[in-house]
């Protein structure tokens, strides 16, 4: 790796300020706006093809080649070999899920669902920290933080824990965590603060610390972390033979996922690595649904990169106006500002992207249907399966096109609202969760309470 091949620049055209790849930045110093990692491909040594990264199967007792992120290396270059932070992230799988297919309306054989759940901490983040930290190594860093409903504050905890070298700190809101997650970020050891206020609020406080104290900021605001999370999409096309499918479906909280998702089909058609992209769809939960209503309501777009920025503001002015706040059983995905916003709308045009939204039953519906299939997962990943049917059902997705969901945490990460959905009576669930309009639950697999006898086990087994 040449360090002077890799740099960052800010994504505003009109600004176009470039900075180098060792600069903590978390913004353009110049605009404001967000920052991309770029690289000077000539400068670099890089594969002819994509089948070039199967050599590294054989090379499993090479940390960097278990990875299922630095595996991939050549296609995110800025960091040398000794600097890479690793735990073997990665290692997850892409599952033909016919018996899902049939819920999401989607033909045997086309329905593939990529599950995160395997990485260290169980969710997607994983793949982006593994990056930020090696470039808090690079660049020295002794301290991080983040903002987090909860597995970004998991993902950094895990990696703080097995480098100590750099010391964590998690901003969560109050009541805005599954247990799940605020239980690794309490395991791991990591300083957690509990704040009075939304993720939003704990987002603008941690810009507002690691500003002021130097601290290095773990959120997807990071472009390094973006860096990490293109590793998904390479692996997918591995697990499909190096073959671009039709679709790739993925739930839209930070955005942080849509956007590196087109940064790394960006880049594999500038090297020649691929020949055409996926469409993309996002898939906002209907209580947090700030991408859907600007992009299909507002008409916002990428605009080659001279995004509407009045447009966004008085989106945001009128939804404080109206003291409207993300609320969504998928917690994961409950922001009602997300900090990626401009990278997605560059992905959505590049992929001939769509924004769909899904209600939380419908969320809770399809993630008891995944779980049928064999891949448990948190709510707000069964948006994707979700958002895959009702657009089957617009007749936006073909039945026939290959479809690939993304499944971004584990079943365990949110256990709360998975238990709700099967124990409770169709009353006590729309008591339960009237705010968030679940009314019933169509898919509930409810045990069964029998006497301790056998001939009432035998009935009970036999019904």
């Amino acid at each position: 790796m040449k360090t002077e091949a890799a740099y960052q620049k800010c994504i505003r055209p009109t600004c176009g300020a470039e900075f180098a790849v060792r600069e903590t930045l978390f913004a353009c110093p110049k605009c404001g706006d967000l920052l991309d990692v770029k690289y000077r491909w000539d400068k670099l040594d890089r594969p002819t093809n994509l089948a070039w990264f199967e050599r590294r199967w054989a090379e499993r007792r090479d940390p960097l080649a278990l990875s299922g992120v630095w595996r991939f290396r050549e296609l995110l270059p800025f960091a040398g070999r000794d600097e890479i932070i690793t735990l073997g992230e990665g290692q997850t799988i892409l599952q033909t899920a016919d018996r899902v297919a049939e819920y999401a309306k989607i033909r045997p054989g086309r329905f593939h669902l990529q599950y995160e759940g395997l990485n260290p901490s169980g969710s997607f983040k994983d793949n982006g920290m593994t990056a930020a930290f090696t470039h808090a190594r690079l660049v020295g860093a002794r301290r991080a933080a983040c903002a987090s409903t909860g597995n970004t504050s998991a993902s950094m905890a895990v990696y703080a824990a097995a480098n100590p070298a750099i010391s964590g700190l998690v901003f969560v809101g109050s009541g805005k965590i599954a247990y799940g997650k605020l239980s690794q970020a309490l395991d791991y050891g990591v300083r957690t603060l509990q704040l009075v206020g939304d993720f939003d609020a704990c987002m603008a406080r941690v810009k507002e610390v690691a500003a002021r104290f130097g601290i290095y900021l773990m959120n997807s605001v990071n472009p390094f972390r973006l860096e990490g999370q293109k590793a998904i999409m390479f692996r997918v096309l591995e697990a499909l033979n190096w073959e671009v499918p039709d679709w790739i479906v993925v739930p839209g909280g930070n955005l942080g996922n849509s956007s590196s998702f087109g940064k790394a089909f960006a880049e594999l058609l500038e090297l020649g690595l691929i020949k055409k992209v996926p469409r993309l769809a996002v898939i906002n939960a209907a209580g947090a649904d700030t991408l859907y209503r600007l992009v299909n309501d507002e008409g916002l777009r990428w605009n080659g990169g001279a995004v509407d920025d009045a447009k966004i503001d008085r989106f945001y002015a009128a939804m404080d106006a109206a003291g409207r706040r993300a609320k969504t059983l998928a917690s994961a995905i409950e922001i009602n500002r997300p900090v990626n916003l401009k990278k997605c709308l560059r992905a959505l045009d590049l992929m001939c992207g769509v924004v769909e939204r899904v209600t939380d039953q419908e969320i809770l519906d399809a993630k008891a249907q995944v779980g049928r299939g064999g891949l448990g997962c948190e709510p707000a990943s069964a948006a994707s399966v979700a958002g895959t049917r009702k657009l089957v059902e617009r007749g936006l997705i073909d039945p026939a096109e290959r479809v690939v969901c993304i499944l971004t945490g584990h079943l365990l990460k949110d256990p709360t609202a998975t238990v709700a959905y099967h124990t409770k009576t169709d009353a006590e669930l729309a008591e339960t969760y009237a705010p968030y309009g679940v009314r019933a639950a169509a898919f509930a697999n409810r045990p069964i309470v029998v006497e301790d006898n056998m001939d009432a086990i035998i009935k009970a087994m036999e019904e």
